[in-house]
């Protein structure tokens, strides 16, 4: 894959947008619905339609090696366990149908037109994607922030006449009877969210997508971070997809294939309180018809604009040239499955960082996510000091636009993908963002606040006049608030993660030596490579970057020997390391938490529960600083890297998942996160 030279993020060519609402709005849904739809295919297709598919894959001789293994191992007819196999692809494929697909083409126009400004669309990343699919099997790898996003790429994939992709859905819209099997006649096909050791249902779910790929059947679309991220960070790459997928080229079975990243952005998300909550513990609402049906009070809403940009088609062959020798496939027959060699494993999760990364570079920022990032920092910075009640968190709208302004030049420097209409005057801009997510913010006499007094307010009015709110209750309302913008602030993290980093490294070395700087930089880097996407093995690119980025706009002074920040780079710095706080505190309170409270047979499905109670507990009691620690993701992520550095471990004990803590271990990491960092030094003390 292409990348870009760390010393020139400015100089990236992205294409222009086009609304495509626009001809919707001007003319007939119905006409666009039942209008004529060739689109283009893979050149060397033979005519296939979803029968003949499920025939290819119940007929493959890898299914029918995996079928007899099994079949000597458990003693179980071979027959019973092909008519097993043909169920579970009965219960997944998909059977695609214009007349179903012509149905949402026409209902989706309705909503669309109802709940967005503006859906944009690169036309030059979509001439792109026509001659890939025209090349070469297409892998199509959309970003995952809302439901939305399939029905949303299939609808754009058949405006611009292009064939229509068969996507990996998870079994929970199965319980959607109706809604279920519409999809499925979509190009939805349905899978399990995990296997187990289940080899036959493996075996043909692998086998399905392989066989979709190399006939040419249709792209293939599926969401590489696995599941929706409910942060609106991106989520470490899930491999198991991306290993099938690669399979055929790598046994030569086709001559190359094309993934193409693609990078959904929305300016207001419509899952966003959902979200929050979830982050909180509150569950999931289960998918269901009805529920759909009750979600259509979101149709009286605005949600702004989304920007689609389809990425440039990144060839499997270039991606593993000279990184993989595809000759040790030639060794044994093709049908037989067989482990990957660590150099396949590493290529493969070394590719799916890269186009995690090309999606987020593509990501599109409105002005919103700058005044979320500034507002969130104002709120954490106020309340540290103690102001008092209603002028917590509040800024004047002058103050605000300022600030904004500045953070838009730096993101801009630093290479940011920004949407930020420059023909209007920023006091407009600024005004247009707030009101459209006036739910989060509140204005008065001109001054602008966080809603979380407001959030508060609301938990009491849910309840009788005469049951008051108890302080857990109105936390977690200001929570939702808190976290609903977080959300926002973390599509820009991408941005200023690697300057982020090194003010980070800056306050936690002891010196100004350069050296002594790499190494705080390392270890953060590798303390939080399963919060954000670090490629592996860029550690000293990721370091040079962040020095070039921060010494371009004034902010650092590098030499051999020493990196300094200049007095006028002061506000940079603290505006970085003011962003990368909350996971630092996040991930001390969970240590902390180990430490501290964990008892010897606290499981993995006990841990979030505990923990959060543990940081409600510290936050009434105003021992913590940011309210963001209550996210069940951060925490997660936290024990995720615990358990990789080995300082905490699974046992397979009397109860399945068993946390096994190394305490000293664990307290030094928490020294080395948080000991020395000045803006951290009384909470720490105090916890």
């Amino acid at each position: 894959m292409q990348r870009v030279c760390h010393r020139d993020p400015m100089l990236k060519k992205r294409d222009d947008f086009e609304d495509i609402l626009e001809e919707r709005r001007n003319s007939s849904d119905l006409r666009y619905a039942l209008r004529c739809y060739t689109p283009v295919l893979y050149k060397e297709v033979t005519p296939c339609d979803s029968s003949m598919l499920k025939g290819m894959v119940l007929q493959s001789d890898q299914l029918h090696f995996v079928i007899n293994q099994v079949s000597k191992e458990t003693g179980r007819a071979a027959d019973d366990l092909k008519d097993e196999a043909s169920a579970i692809l009965d219960e997944m494929a998909q059977c695609l149908q214009l007349s179903t697909v012509r149905f949402f083409a026409f209902v989706l126009s309705k909503v669309f037109k109802t709940l967005f400004r503006s859906i944009r669309v690169n036309e030059e990343g979509i001439q792109r994607l026509q001659q890939a699919i025209h090349e070469h099997p297409v892998v199509l790898l959309p970003s995952h922030r809302s439901y939305m996003d399939f029905l949303l790429m299939s609808y754009l994939l058949y405006t611009y006449d292009l064939a229509l992709p068969v996507i990996a859905a998870g079994m929970d819209f199965m319980g959607m009877k109706f809604v279920g099997e519409m999809l499925r006649m979509s190009g939805a096909f349905f899978i399990r969210r995990s296997f187990g050791g289940d080899k036959v249902y493996w075996a043909v779910f692998s086998e399905y997508v392989r066989t979709m790929l190399k006939t040419g059947f249709a792209p293939v679309e599926f969401f590489l971070e696995g599941t929706r991220s409910r942060t609106s960070k991106s989520l470490t790459p899930k491999l198991g997809l991306l290993n099938i997928v690669m399979d055929p080229f790598l046994k030569g079975e086709v001559f190359d294939m094309n993934l193409v990243p693609v990078s959904i952005s929305y300016e207001r998300i419509l899952e966003e309180s959902l979200y929050a909550r979830e982050l909180l513990g509150v569950p999931k609402p289960k998918e269901s018809t009805s529920g759909l049906f009750k979600a259509r009070k979101v149709l009286s809403e605005d949600y702004g604009s989304i920007h689609v940009y389809f990425g440039q088609p990144v060839s499997i062959r270039s991606l593993a040239q000279g990184k993989v020798n595809r000759c040790q496939f030639n060794l044994e027959p093709r049908h037989i499955p067989r482990r990957s060699s660590e150099e396949i494993q590493s290529f493969v999760n070394d590719s799916a960082y890269r186009l995690v990364r090309a999606q987020e570079e593509n990501m599109v920022l409105k002005p919103w996510v700058l005044l979320a990032s500034l507002l969130l920092q104002n709120h954490h910075h106020q309340d540290h000091q103690r102001v008092a009640g209603a002028q917590r968190g509040r800024i004047t709208l002058e103050d605000l636009t300022a600030q904004a302004l500045w953070l838009r030049d730096l993101s801009r420097e630093y290479g940011a993908f920004l949407h930020w209409p420059d023909h209007t005057p920023p006091s407009e801009v600024v005004s247009s963002s707030l009101s459209l997510h006036q739910g989060l913010v509140r204005i008065c006499e001109g001054r602008v606040q966080l809603a979380v007094e407001q959030a508060e307010a609301e938990a009491g009015g849910i309840k009788e006049p005469q049951i008051s709110v108890t302080p857990e209750e109105a936390l977690l309302s200001q929570a939702v608030v808190i976290l609903s913008c977080v959300s926002y602030r973390n599509q820009a993290l991408h941005v200023f993660l690697r300057p982020a980093l090194l003010a980070s490294a800056i306050h936690t070395a002891s010196s100004n030596c350069k050296q002594e700087v790499f190494n705080s930089f390392s270890f953060l880097r590798n303390m939080f490579s399963n919060e954000f996407i670090l490629c592996p093995g860029d550690t000293v690119q990721d370091f040079e970057e962040a020095c070039y980025l921060l010494m371009k706009t004034g902010a650092l002074q590098v030499t051999q020997q020493e990196v300094v920040v200049t007095t006028s780079g002061q506000r940079t710095v603290a505006f970085l390391t003011n962003m990368l706080d909350p996971f630092l505190q996040g991930y001390q309170v969970v240590c902390r938490f180990l430490c501290e409270e964990a008892s010897d047979n606290l499981t993995e499905k006990q841990f979030v529960p505990a923990v959060r109670k543990f940081i409600i507990t510290l936050l009434l009691a105003g021992r913590l600083r940011y309210t963001e620690v209550l996210s069940s993701d951060l925490q997660k992520n936290a024990l995720a890297a615990l358990l990789r550095l080995g300082a905490v471990q699974k046992v397979k004990g009397v109860e399945q998942g068993t946390l096994k803590v190394n305490k000293v271990m664990v307290n030094s990491l928490e020294d080395t996160l948080g000991g020395k960092l000045p803006t951290q030094k009384a909470v720490a003390a105090r916890l």
